[in-house]
């Protein structure tokens, strides 16, 4: 599991120097979008992927009291901030949490 330092970076702005260990690893467009993935009610389904290691989407959905679409959608998106990795397997697509814990930094 890797660490996860979470900042913004609006469109258009450099990239800065950034040392040491809050080097961001994840980038959002805007704090809305910030918040938005990473909502209190997004954050258990990361602790769940990282703890219970579900093996399919259904068994993640029961584990949360998601319907499969809503939890489907829920991990592509975080997969594009690459929070979550989908791996196929076979049939089933395997979850795996890279990164269940955040240190924020706003500007």
């Amino acid at each position: 599991m890797k660490r996860c330092v979470a900042s913004i970076r609006r469109l258009g702005e450099p990239e800065g120097e950034a040392v040491g260990k809050n080097v961001p690893t994840v980038w959002f467009p805007a704090k809305a979008t910030m918040a938005a993935v990473l909502s209190e009610e997004n954050q258990p389904v990361l602790r769940r992927i990282h703890d219970r290691r579900p093996k399919s989407l259904t068994e993640l959905a029961e584990r949360t009291g998601w319907k499969g679409p809503n939890v489907s959608r829920t991990l592509r998106m975080m997969e594009g901030y690459e929070l979550v990795a989908l791996k196929k397997n076979a049939r089933e697509i395997e979850h795996i949490a890279l990164a269940p814990n955040f240190n924020i930094t706003i500007d």
